[in-house]
This record gives C-alpha cells, sequence and structure tokens, in this order.
C-alpha cells in the first residue's frame, strides 16, 4: 500500500496544521508576553506609589528635616538641639543633622527609634487628615515616638487625647502621604453634610468671619484656613482664622451653606456669597439677588421654615456627595 507522503493534498493538509500550531504559539507567546508586561508595569507603579509615600517628609529648600535640629538629641537631651552640617545622614528622602558623631552613630544603628514620626509633620494636624508644618519646641515622646506639633493651639488640642489622637494620626498617615498631605474626609466627618466644592472648600472660599466683622464679603487666601464639620474654611488673615477656630458655630453659614431661601422649601441649591444675611446672629447665604430680596420680605418666616427643613436633609445626605435641587 502506498504512503501520500508526496501527495498535493497531503501536503496541503500538513502544511494548513503546521501553520495553525505555529500561530497558536505565537498568540499564546503574545498573551503571555502581554501579561507579563502588565504584571511589571503594575508593580513600578507600586513601588513608585510606596517611594512616594515613603518619601513624603517635611524638609526645607536643602531637603533638611526638622529643621535641622538634631533628632536624637530630643530623646538623649529632652530639648531641641541645633544639629551640625558636619554630621549629616541622608534617610528616607531627608537629610539629617546631629549634633555629634555620636549622636550621627546613634541614628545610624536605629533610625527608626529617633525619626519624627508622621514625616516631621504636625501630629495633631495628621489625626485631622491633613499635613501643617511644626515648631520644634512643641515636641514630645510619646511610646518612645518622636512626635511634634504646629503651635501651641495644636498641642493643647493634642493633648486632649493623646492616646486617641496617636491612633487617628496612625490611621489616617497612609492617605494623608499619598494625597500629598492634603485634607482627606476622616471618619468623624461623615457625619456632616456641608455645600463644598472639589477640593472640600465652603462657601467658594470667601472669608465667613469678614461678614461679622467687616460686614462684607471678603475673599479668603488658603494661606489662612482651618477644618470645621468635613468643610474647609479660608479666611482674609491669620487672625480671622483663628477667631474662626475659637468658635466655629458661631461664624459657620447655617444649613449647610446651601442657599437659605431655597432650604426654606427644603431645596438644596449653590449660593453666591456676595448675596447674605446675619439673623439671629448666624449667618445665611443665599443663591442669587432674587432669592436674596424674596428672603427678605419675610425673614422670620422664611428662617423658621429652613430651621425645619434642614436637619432631615443633613442626617439623610451625611457623608454624601453634593447634590442640587431643582429651583424653587
Amino acid at each position: 500500500m502506498k504512503k501520500y507522503t508526496n501527495h498535493p493534498k497531503q501536503q496541503l493538509v500538513e502544511a494548513f496544521y503546521e501553520k495553525a500550531h505555529a500561530q497558536n504559539i505565537t498568540a499564546f507567546a503574545t498573551k503571555l508576553l502581554l501579561v507579563l508586561a502588565a504584571i511589571l508595569l503594575l508593580a513600578t507603579i507600586t513601588n513608585a506609589q510606596s517611594a512616594g509615600t515613603t518619601g513624603f517628609v517635611n524638609v526645607n529648600s536643602q531637603g533638611v528635616i526638622l529643621d535641622g535640629y538634631d533628632a536624637v538629641a530630643f530623646f538623649t537631651d529632652n530639648k531641641p538641639v541645633k544639629g551640625d552640617s558636619r554630621f549629616q545622614l541622608s534617610d528616607g528622602g531627608a537629610i539629617y543633622y546631629f549634633a555629634s558623631k555620636e549622636h550621627l552613630d546613634l541614628f545610624k544603628a536605629n533610625p527608626d527609634k529617633y525619626k519624627p514620626q508622621f514625616g516631621g509633620y504636625c501630629a495633631y494636624a495628621v489625626s485631622l487628615g491633613r499635613v501643617a508644618p511644626i515648631d520644634v519646641n512643641t515636641f514630645s515622646i510619646v511610646d518612645g515616638r518622636l512626635v511634634l506639633q504646629h503651635n501651641a493651639r495644636a498641642v493643647a488640642g493634642w493633648n486632649k487625647d493623646v492616646a486617641g489622637n496617636l491612633l487617628l494620626a496612625d490611621k489616617y498617615w497612609p492617605a494623608v502621604a499619598s494625597n500629598a498631605g492634603k485634607q482627606i474626609k476622616t471618619d468623624a466627618e461623615n457625619e456632616f453634610y456641608y455645600n463644598t466644592n472639589n477640593d472640600g472648600v465652603v462657601m467658594d472660599g470667601y472669608d465667613a468671619v469678614a461678614y461679622f466683622t467687616d460686614k462684607l464679603a471678603i475673599k479668603g487666601n488658603p494661606s489662612f484656613s482651618a477644618r470645621y464639620n468635613g468643610a474647609t474654611y479660608y479666611f482674609s488673615s491669620q487672625q480671622h482664622a483663628d477667631v474662626f477656630k475659637d468658635h466655629p458655630d458661631m461664624y459657620a453659614p447655617l444649613y449647610g451653606s446651601f442657599c437659605g431661601y431655597a432650604m426654606a422649601f427644603g431645596r438644596r441649591r449653590p449660593v453666591n456669597p456676595e448675596y447674605w444675611n446675619i439673623v439671629d446672629g448666624h449667618l445665611i447665604l443665599q443663591h442669587s439677588k432674587t432669592a436674596w430680596e424674596l428672603f427678605n420680605k419675610d425673614v422670620s418666616k422664611f428662617k423658621s421654615q429652613a430651621d425645619e427643613q434642614w436637619p432631615p436633609i443633613m442626617k439623610e445626605n451625611a457623608g454624601k456627595k453634593v447634590k442640587y435641587d431643582k429651583p424653587v
């Protein structure tokens, strides 16, 4: 019996299967390469993010941390001691100065023991979901950890509950660092509902205190800010920011900074900070000139209605993104 090994049809069949087999191998190899490339890309992104978080530290323009003070001296001398650039070490994206070679060697042997917590930023600010600069004179050692604060006000806030604030700072630090120090939303802030922009700023950045002290709508400056009930406020001066921090409930606008006239009808509407009222010692913002004029036709009536409408709206929407209703 003949074998048709050289038969044209047989050759075509064999060629077809060889081609198909080669294509399958090529397809498999291509898919494998794509998978490997994806894994490599993911690893690269993860490493980059990790490195970015690790390197998020409070350094000056020369890359020096702790304003050049000796990290070890806080433990050994129990006071801030200025470091010397002759004794320096780079670690975790920051340059450390030490007062002596002995301190340098101590740090080198166990850097995690002496490093300031939370990248050298204000510990109390981190417990509130953001960063702030430090004053080395505010330092304390808590459970063998060096923590620093922004100022006397931060020290007072921190000392109200050191253990609890440290737990919060530990919890929020990874997210704060990943967000480059910008405000994150904390668990406590999910209990509130405020008319803020995408950056969490309320009142379009207008100064809440100025309505009372200057009787004017004045634009605030991000350099002077405060956080209250999940909203960031800007002020035209540090003095106004401090006044607000002392009594935020006195200056924060009513109804979550939604339009007062619309709230009288249970509606959430945006505001124009140029149109406002102070009623019974409280700030009420309006959506427009028309809303302001309508509200002022019967201030007592509309405020009473808004006071009744707001609590269930806040409770229902606490922690949610801002959503506006149709006009009244």
